[in-house]
């Protein structure tokens, strides 16, 4: 058997071929020609026809000096592989030979002597366009500069998210020498992280779907003293083939962005904060509890507010309202509007009269500010509740025998649109009845419709024994998500048995 049919049905047989590329071999299009000892071409692999032009029935059997060399460059060629075949070296460099269409081409060769089981020699040749053998090296060189001068740390994590490289900004940012980051898992490196990051990863590595400004702080060896701040991107790294090789991340320090956004959140949270009853005033009839819950980033605290308006003959208004938008204008807003509704709420108007003044003073602030709000008055002495809505998510009642509803109210528009469509509802209420007001933070999700969220609200106001306290802890607990984008105001009161009590 020859070198050729050797090298045929060797120990690969019966391994079905694989459709996938083969990546950098590919993309060089490295050709192999079999010669043998008289320097006849025994075997003419596919990439051979694309970088000499010829089939391999033009080829096989022909001298390959005569079919691939210049006559000028014959006597050379020649020798070359007379050295190969008679002293077993192998030889490395650049030819030219001659295309089937008569131009000549640049080769990258390397030459090796073979020996067969039966004792003869044959000399084998890889080749590969020296012009596109160079443009992949230029590109190498200038990915690997692009990596390495990189102010972004970037690292390479393989399929069991162990690092495979760094790049010396990730080196610097980690504080980690880059050998030894090779190897370890990524929480053996970066303990801090969130275990959120690791699923991520998995995640990106399962669907391919990048991940961008993920955001993480925490400490490193590189500032142990310090805590730091980082956007970290990730992307799936496949083969040519499709083959998923792993995970890259992408890391920026965003420290002093974050020290920004954590001052500007600390001003946003104070004037909230200064803006809100806390805790809520006593009123006659009425047991009261409030909580109010900023958005997890700065940048989406909004201009969520509730009250307690003491007003004349016992009676009580209670707020929750909600500025469209975020940050410090937001929350200023807010504000503005509810200095004016304690302002109106003094002059003891209908519910639907105040928010109608409320409109044309939202309508006159700054930056098309748009609120929505719900305003209902108590009134001990009748056990009756005015309410008027603008725009706003409907209240809840538990009753005391355990009866719970979303009251049907006409929703009125927004603060802020114009038209003064609102409208003022009589509700009875009953010792021990609870009126529950919130703002769409608390029951909005993105992934669930506003009616599954409401029912969930609604089952759970199972108690209506349970402490006001009690019962805003569980809302917020249940209904509030880490990381949810929106800051919720929630107002519960509780009607009480006699105007003398008034402990929750």
């Amino acid at each position: 058997m020859g070198a050729a049919e050797s090298f045929r049905a060797g120990p690969y047989t019966g391994i079905a071929p694989s459709d996938a590329t083969g990546g950098l071999l590919d993309v060089l299009n490295v050709a192999a020609v079999l010669l043998d000892d008289e320097g006849r071409i025994d075997l003419w692999s596919p990439q051979a026809e694309l970088l000499f032009g010829y089939t391999a029935d033009e080829a096989l059997g022909r001298y390959a000096g005569r079919l691939l060399v210049h006559e000028e460059q014959r006597e050379t060629a020649v020798g070359m592989f007379a050295h190969v075949m008679e002293a077993g070296e192998s030889w490395a460099g650049v030819f030219p030979v001659r295309h089937k269409d008569g131009s000549t081409r640049l080769v990258e060769f390397r030459n090796m002597r073979l020996l067969d089981d039966q004792g003869d020699y044959y000399a084998l040749g890889l080749a590969a366009d020296q012009t596109t053998l160079r443009q992949v090296e230029r590109d190498l060189a200038l990915s690997n500069r692009l990596v390495s001068q990189s102010p972004i740390g970037l690292g390479v994590l393989d399929t069991d998210l162990r690092y495979v490289s760094v790049n010396p900004a990730e080196e610097r940012m980690n504080g980690v020498p880059a050998a030894d980051h090779v190897g370890r898992h990524v929480h053996e490196v970066l303990p801090f992280l969130d275990d959120s990051f690791e699923g991520t990863m998995r995640k990106v590595l399962v669907t391919g779907v990048p991940v961008l400004d993920q955001y993480t702080s925490g400490r490193t060896h590189a500032d142990p003293d310090h805590e730091h701040a980082w956007s970290i991107s990730f992307h799936r790294l496949e083969a040519p083939n499709g083959e998923v090789l792993g995970v890259v991340t992408s890391s920026v320090d965003v420290t002093e962005r974050h020290r920004a956004v954590e001052e500007q959140r600390r001003t946003v949270l104070t004037l909230q904060r200064s803006l809100l009853p806390h805790p809520p005033p006593k009123r006659p009839g009425l047991a009261i509890a409030a909580r109010y819950q900023p958005a997890q980033k700065a940048s989406e605290i909004g201009g969520d507010w509730f009250d307690v308006i003491p007003l004349a003959g016992d009676k009580t208004a209670l707020v929750v309202g909600d500025v469209m938008g975020s940050g410090v204008n937001a929350a200023a807003n807010m504000g503005q509007l509810r200095t004016a509704t304690r302002t109106l709420a003094g002059l003891d108007l209908d519910p639907a009269e105040v928010l109608r003044h409320l409109d044309h003073i939202t309508d006159e602030l700054e930056q098309d500010t748009i609120a929505t709000c719900v305003y209902a008055v108590y009134d001990p002495h009748t056990a009756q509740c005015r309410i008027s809505l603008a725009g706003h998510l409907p209240p809840a009642v538990l009753r005391i025998d355990g009866r719970r509803e979303l009251l049907d109210l006409p929703t009125g528009t927004p603060l802020g649109v114009g038209g003064n469509h609102f409208h003022s509802t009589t509700i009875d209420l009953g010792p021990g009845d609870q009126l529950v007001l919130y703002t769409d933070g608390l029951v909005e999700r993105r992934d669930t419709s506003i009616d599954e969220c409401l029912a969930k609200l609604l089952g759970l106001l199972d108690d209506p024994h349970r402490s006001l306290d009690e019962t805003c802890e569980l809302l917020l607990s249940t209904l509030r998500h880490a990381g949810d984008h929106d800051d919720v105001a929630l107002l519960i009161s509780r009607v009480l048995p006699s105007l003398h009590r008034g402990d929750n």
